[in-house]
């Protein structure tokens, strides 16, 4: 039987793809602040802005392709049984081959319901006023905004708990409840922190590995440690 690695994953790995961030020096995502194109506040004062600002992120999404880093992980299925835990939502993970993801903060091509949680929609082009659901309520992106719950974070605690490895890869560890997940794994499991600025993590009871590198070096030097344990 495999061994099961959960990976959770962060910005830095898809800003290796060209895709850029949030937490850049300046607070600014894409020139814009954060609180004005994702928080409901932001969608209710200024929803043209929020749609213009999503259409213009899944464009940008067309342009750019899964980097080694996604591309290992993918390719460590056939040695380990692999879950990827993203707070990112563009879909690079699933365009290297990787099978088994999910997206805690949602999905950059899919758009939901204004007000029916479970009216989800794949999407690829703009998302415009007038593209409703049945009911004629307004579609919105299907993104997971500040203030918001996180519906997929009972699943992710799951996973993490059933881990034999996990791994934390690109992330600042800043956001939660994402970033409490680390502390859900069993205390002797092996933990991977694979970034190039790494942070201390407090209070960690497990063996931990830390690789100051990128992600698709990090993940080069994770997957090599990783078979020492098969």
């Amino acid at each position: 039987m495999k061994k099961k690695l959960v990976v959770l994953t962060g910005a830095g790995i898809s800003a290796e793809s060209g895709i850029k961030t949030f937490r850049d020096s300046d607070g600014l995502w894409e020139g814009h602040n954060v609180m004005d194109v994702a928080t409901p506040e932001g969608w209710r004062k200024n929803p043209a802005l929020v749609l213009d600002f999503y259409n213009q992120r899944r464009k940008q999404l067309k342009e750019v392709e899964p980097n080694l880093g996604h591309q290992i992980l993918a390719e460590l299925e056939k040695e380990f049984e692999v879950y990827i835990i993203t707070q990112n939502v563009d879909d690079l993970h699933e365009r290297a081959g990787s099978t088994n993801v999910l997206h805690l903060h949602g999905e950059l091509l899919k758009v939901r319901s204004e007000t029916n949680l479970n009216y989800i929609l794949d999407w690829y082009e703009d998302l415009n006023f007038g593209d409703v659901d049945d009911d004629k309520n307004q579609l919105r992106p299907h993104i997971v905004w500040f203030g918001e719950d996180v519906p997929a974070l009972d699943r992710a605690l799951e996973i993490t708990q059933s881990a034999d490895f996990f791994a934390v890869i690109g992330t600042s560890l800043q956001v939660y409840p994402a970033a409490g997940l680390i502390d859900f794994t069993a205390r002797e499991i092996p933990i991977f922190y694979i970034d190039p600025k790494p942070i201390k993590i407090p209070n960690l009871r497990n063996p931990l590995q830390v690789i100051p590198e990128v992600a698709s070096k990090g993940v080069e030097i994770m997957r090599n440690k990783l078979r020492s344990f098969i």
